[in-house]
């Protein structure tokens, strides 16, 4: 594994093979996990879907399994698509299948949306919902604004660039007030879903972006590298924490369009 910090804040974790990176993810949540535990007394980590879920399969293993405080563990969702929790397409279902259901974490600390009223009211809903846990000091709050701040949230990143439902060039990216909005147009299916905004997601004590794949290679220069004022607004370059730390998990496929790739690979 290469790592390479371009600043204090941010840190490109670039792996040669997925076990590899799936290892270290374990590892690095792992170790939030513990240090949140022992500064707060709770872990709140909010989830995406797709590849990043099985990628933290390694923490049903040993000696995660057994060695990680999972009663302490607080689970919300980024982004979900608002559908029955049963379905193919639910985010929830995923996590619960590869994860949830393996470890003993405490059901009532895992906070899905319900899937029951349109996107959004399950979006308000949602919000009431972490609202109250703020009160409650589960999850905490931002020092520079009134957003929660979750101690992990783990994003993947389309190849077009969005993470969690923040789409480029949609309305959403220009929210500012609330913490959690909905859309009903997604770009992708299912076209109706919630998701968190990006004030909540830049006041993360710590975001970590999974990415694997060539495919994914163009779009990680675009939203890493320094490409001038043409580049375009993809979402993924405007997550930064603005008192939080953010990681780039990245295979080396993802990676290798990265400008000083072969510095990376060495380092």
């Amino acid at each position: 594994m290469a790592v390479c910090g371009d600043d204090k804040d941010r840190v490109l974790r670039i792996h040669e093979s997925l076990e590899e990176l799936s290892t270290d993810l374990a590892d690095y949540i792992a170790e939030l996990s513990e240090a949140s535990v022992k500064e707060r007394g709770v872990f709140s980590i909010a989830l995406s879907g797709g590849s990043v879920i099985n990628l933290m399969g390694k923490l049903c293993e040993a000696p995660y399994n057994k060695t990680v405080d999972w009663a302490k563990w607080y689970i919300f969702w980024a982004d979900e698509r608002v559908v029955a929790k049963s379905h193919a397409d639910s985010n929830y279902k995923l996590a619960k299948d590869n994860l949830l259901s393996k470890v003993p974490i405490i059901p009532s600390h895992v906070h899905s949306i319900n899937d029951s009223v349109s996107a959004e009211e399950a979006a308000d809903e949602y919000k009431f919902v972490i609202r109250q846990l703020v009160k409650s000091r589960i999850v905490s709050v931002s020092d520079v604004s009134d957003s929660p701040k979750f101690d992990l949230i783990l994003l993947g990143m389309g190849s077009d660039g969005h993470v969690a439902s923040l789409f480029p060039d949609h309305s959403v990216l220009e929210e500012k007030d609330e913490w959690v909005t909905f859309i009903t147009n997604s770009p992708k299916p299912p076209p109706e879903r919630i998701t968190f905004t990006l004030p909540v997601i830049n006041s993360a004590s710590n975001v970590a972006i999974v990415v694997t794949g060539e495919n994914k290679a163009e779009t990680v220069h675009l939203a890493i590298d320094d490409v001038g004022p043409d580049c375009p607004l993809l979402p993924a370059r405007l997550v930064q924490p603005k008192k939080g730390k953010l990681a780039w998990f990245l295979d080396k496929y993802a990676a290798w369009k990265l400008d000083n790739y072969q510095f990376h690979e060495q380092s």
